[in-house]
């Protein structure tokens, strides 16, 4: 089996990483992180010698030590990272798990020093965890904690955010002027796209790449500045929290970009129709507060009164989006016609109110009926359809590599926790799936993958058979591995009973 070796340069030492040509992409990536001493969660970026950057993968060119790559490891955002782990806690665990990797392959089976101190670092971990946890609660501050949040400090909270953003919108502007690699530009197009070694500015970029290679920018007369006044906009409308960030919004973007492009819809459907389902999927969760719409309607929020418990969310967030759209400077629909307008309003509208899960069974129903007959002319058949590209889209994490997908899960289930530990403190009724005493990680995905992803991304298979491979086959590898995970748990609970 052929073998390549890269030499790249991180922290001012020049490394290698040496790999077989057909090894996954998520081994490549261990690799190099194992070389950086980088976190599970930090971002990598590798650069070539001419400053281009370039994706981590087995498909990497071989080099010398005279064209080495360039690595740079940025730490992700803990808020965004799922479980925050400390720099040097994840370093250790990093280690080990390459360490016992390695003695697997020499030995067959890992001595018990490293199983000991596997479960030392995890038990760890969970302390850690549970602090945060009771220092969210309020049960773990004193009088320091509490006169920090009077401080001057925490008035400029707003400030500081605002300028973090005015760093975001300059780098992007920076970088929109710079070529994308044609090698990104492909990768953009598929399921297996990582997100998490993007930065801010940088998916800004890349959703600005979608816009112009699917020539809206030409059919809907958008001025460039526009769009980029608009995509950072959009991104100042997505909260700080765990799970339903700009992090999130990419990515449903990202997938509805790619599935586009894998089922030819560019020559199936208008090109109106792919606008109003890229922006949709872009705008879905806009200024999401991390409470979903159960929360909303039991504590009586202002959105739930405002929209009468009809889908408070979904509606607020389609105001949000034409309330950027509003101001000039960002409102890429400006040069429309009246006509075109109200078309794209309503379908922005339709598509993302369709992401409430509430209407779930209703939309799928629907779709089942046409698909029989399904005519791409018809404009029930593909205002339906419209709406289940935007929701498969929404919810096709598990769609995506392992490595890519999982941590995507802990951050999900981190915003689900805080939602049910802020309803047992307000007296209200506890979302049974977010119920951090009574679900467990495989637990939360096995009934979801199982009655929710595999029936919806079944169905779109039917009308599209070529996205079995891209989507469906690696829903039901997730299954199988949650299932796995799930099993096994059960063993270990029914063999520590006494």
């Amino acid at each position: 089996m052929t073998t390549k070796i890269i030499y790249f340069m991180v922290n001012g030492r020049l490394e290698q990483a040496e790999f077989q040509a057909d090894c996954s992409v998520a081994d490549a990536k261990d690799l190099f992180r194992a070389a950086a001493e980088a976190g599970p969660h930090d971002i990598l970026k590798l650069y070539s010698r001419n400053g281009n950057m370039v994706n981590i993968s087995p498909r990497l060119e071989a080099n010398d030590v005279d064209s080495y790559y360039q690595l740079e490891v940025v730490a992700s955002d803990l808020h965004n990272a799922g479980v925050a782990v400390p720099t040097g806690l994840a370093s250790v665990e990093n280690r080990l798990h390459h360490l016992e990797s390695k003695v697997l392959e020499d030995a067959g089976k890992p001595p018990d020093i490293v199983s000991e101190m596997k479960s030392q670092v995890e038990a760890f971990k969970k302390k850690l965890q549970n602090v945060e946890r009771l220092s969210w609660l309020g049960l773990f501050r004193d009088k320091s904690d509490q006169q920090a949040r009077l401080s001057p400090k925490t008035k400029r909270t707003q400030q500081t955010v605002q300028e973090e953003q005015e760093q975001v919108r300059r780098r992007f502007l920076h970088m929109s002027s710079l070529q994308v690699t044609e090698e990104v530009r492909e990768h953009l197009k598929t399921p297996v796209f990582d997100n998490w070694q993007w930065e801010e500015a940088e998916m800004m970029v890349l959703l600005q790449v979608m816009y112009t290679d699917l020539d809206f920018l030409t059919a809907f007369h958008i001025e460039l500045d526009v769009l980029q006044n608009f995509l950072f906009e959009v991104y100042c409308h997505y909260n700080n929290i765990p799970f339903h960030n700009f992090q999130h919004c990419f990515c449903v973007t990202q997938m509805m970009y790619g599935l586009i492009w894998l089922t030819d819809l560019r020559n199936k459907i208008d090109r109106v129709d792919l606008f109003i389902m890229l922006t949709s999927a872009l705008c879905h969760d806009l200024d999401h507060p991390g409470y979903n719409n159960v929360y909303q309607i039991n504590a009586q929020t202002d959105l739930a009164l405002r929209y009468n418990d009809i889908s408070p969310l979904e509606n607020h967030h389609c105001a949000i989006a034409f309330g950027i759209l509003s101001k000039p400077e960002c409102n890429i629909l400006k040069n429309l016609t009246s006509e075109q307008y109200k078309q794209i309003r309503g379908g922005v509208i339709k598509c993302i109110l369709a992401t409430d899960m509430a209407r779930h069974n209703e939309i799928l129903n629907k779709f089942k009926v046409t698909l029989p007959v399904f005519d791409f002319k018809n404009k029930e058949h593909k205002e339906v359809l419209m709406k289940i590209m935007v929701k498969v889209s929404d919810i096709s994490n598990e769609a995506r590599p392992m490595a890519v997908a999982e941590p995507w899960l802990d951050c999900l289930l981190q915003e689900f926790f805080r939602q049910s530990d802020t309803e047992k403190l307000k007296g209200l009724p506890v979302t049974p799936f977010m119920d951090r005493d009574k679900v467990s990680k495989p637990s939360s995905q096995t009934n979801f993958i199982r009655f929710v992803l595999l029936p919806l991304f079944t169905e779109l298979t039917k009308l599209f058979p070529c996205l079995e491979q891209h989507i469906l086959e690696p829903v039901r590898k997730a299954l199988e591995y949650y299932s796995d995970l799930e099993r096994a748990g059960q063993e270990d609970a029914g063999a520590t009973k006494p």
